[in-house]
């Protein structure tokens, strides 16, 4: 017999007692595990948030491109972008990085703005590239184009924010 132990680390046997000894209770302590790694600060528990804030405003640039799409799909594509990239930037400062009380605003608007305007030059031309090769692409292609240019982009956000703009640590004098 394997010790049960072994099935989670301590710091998950705080969290789920001796649940993560049944098949039931391993899941729950992987669950566990993946939360107290979003709460880290080290670099996988920032790409998690990081990751997860994406996510979320990825799911907010679809809902507004398809509203906006009856403007033209460049017209609905700026606005969601405009809007979307001010929010996952809001979003990373408080969340991803907690830099909130190292990081003004503005700072965070202008950096990370910066970087996303490489994004938005890459998906404008994957957007007009899709354009020019269909007649009428459907919307939900056209988020995915998107989706998938701004997944790749965000990975070199993630490093720019994470590594090149990285905000000054608190004085813990």
């Amino acid at each position: 017999m394997t010790c049960p132990s072994l099935f989670r680390s301590p710091a998950t046997a705080e969290v789920v007692g001796d649940a993560a000894d049944v098949p039931a209770g391993r899941a729950q302590g992987r669950a566990a595990t993946l939360l107290g790694q979003l709460g880290r600060e080290d670099t996988l528990g920032q790409f998690l948030r990081f990751f997860l804030v994406g996510a979320a405003t990825t799911l907010v640039y679809a809902v507004l491109f398809v509203a906006l799409h009856g403007l033209g799909y460049l017209t609905a594509h700026l606005i969601a972008t405009a809007a979307t990239t001010a929010l996952a930037n809001e979003m990373h400062r408080r969340l991803t990085f907690r830099a909130e009380e190292r990081v003004h605003w503005f700072t965070a608007q202008w950096e990370a703005g910066g970087v996303t305007v490489l994004g938005l030059l890459a998906t404008s031309t994957a957007l007009g590239w899709l354009d020019a090769v269909t007649d009428d692409a459907p919307v939900g292609v056209q988020v995915a184009l998107v989706a998938a240019v701004t997944a790749t982009i965000g990975v070199l956000r993630f490093v720019a924010l994470r590594w090149i703009f990285r905000a000054p640590a608190p004085d813990r004098g």
